[in-house]
């Protein structure tokens, strides 16, 4: 390392020279700390990090399936649930991935229903695969009670014991003129307080009466509290596809892990479980 010094002349025979003038002067350059010194705080600092970034990981790392206490077995990841109903009625298949990509094959036999499960899947960011055969010769009642019945058993097979979880989820959705707001709770206690005013008895052949029979049966097998309610709204469609959108996202919110939980039970009590 050089430095210039200034060095003042006091010999005034010099005087051909400037009574002031800078020359270059070597001044030995001290390390603050030895190579080896260097290599050993290099190696203590590359250690911590490691140590540091592998607990992060093991601490952000979602559980699987057979983590969370649910009875289904699969070879894909994430948390599932299976749930097969069969009644004289109907004969129902529904399995759900809540750790998904919002994949959706849904045949209800009810186009309308399938439609709007399609927007379960696509707004949760859940994987629904929903198979239904049913008395539709009938009506819709029965294929679209147990169907919902089953969503909801699948939910709480896929949720096994709800450690982590956020618990609580709620969400606006506007569609035109309609807006819907959901609020729920991964409670274990089933209610549903259900606000919609549908202005036509049939979307398609879809009766819209049965819009609320299908959640009151999802939140009996589920162990949800729901509250649905409509802040504004003219058309049948737009506010029950609304609905069923601000469904997804609440349950996407309620679904997802809260990383500062460290994988405990969101509740005072200790424990989530179906009343």
């Amino acid at each position: 390392m050089e430095l210039s010094l200034p060095h003042r002349l006091f010999n005034s025979s010099s005087s051909s020279l400037p009574p002031l003038f800078y020359s270059r002067t070597r001044v030995p350059h001290t390390p603050l700390f030895s190579t080896n010194t260097h290599h050993q705080k290099l190696q203590l600092f590359t250690g911590l990090h490691h140590k540091l970034a592998t607990s992060m990981e093991a601490q952000t790392t979602i559980p699987h399936a057979f983590d969370n206490g649910s009875s289904i077995t699969s070879s894909e990841t994430g948390r599932i649930g299976e749930v097969k109903r069969a009644t004289k009625e109907t004969n129902v298949h529904v399995k759900i991935n809540l750790d998904g990509t919002g994949l959706a094959e849904n045949n209800t036999g009810i186009p309308f229903l399938d439609h709007m499960l399609d927007q379960l899947a696509s707004h949760g960011l859940f994987d629904v695969h929903v198979k239904a055969t049913g008395d539709i010769h009938i009506d819709d009642h029965h294929t679209n009670e147990d169907v919902a019945l089953a969503i909801g058993t699948a939910l709480l097979q896929a949720l096994g014991d709800r450690k982590g979880i956020n618990r609580f989820g709620d969400f606006s959705a506007p569609l035109d003129e309609a807006l819907i707001h959901v609020s729920l709770d991964l409670s274990g206690r089933p209610h549903l307080n259900y606000d919609l005013q549908i202005p036509t008895q049939r979307v398609g052949t879809y009766d819209t009466q049965l819009v609320e029979h299908f959640f009151q049966s999802l939140v009996n097998t589920s162990g949800m509290t729901l509250h649905i309610r409509q802040l504004a709204g003219k058309n049948s469609h737009h506010i029950i596809e609304a609905t069923f959108k601000a469904f997804a996202r609440a349950l996407r919110q309620a679904t997802e892990y809260d990383l500062r939980r460290g994988g405990s039970v969101p509740s005072s009590k200790g424990v989530l479980s179906r009343s």
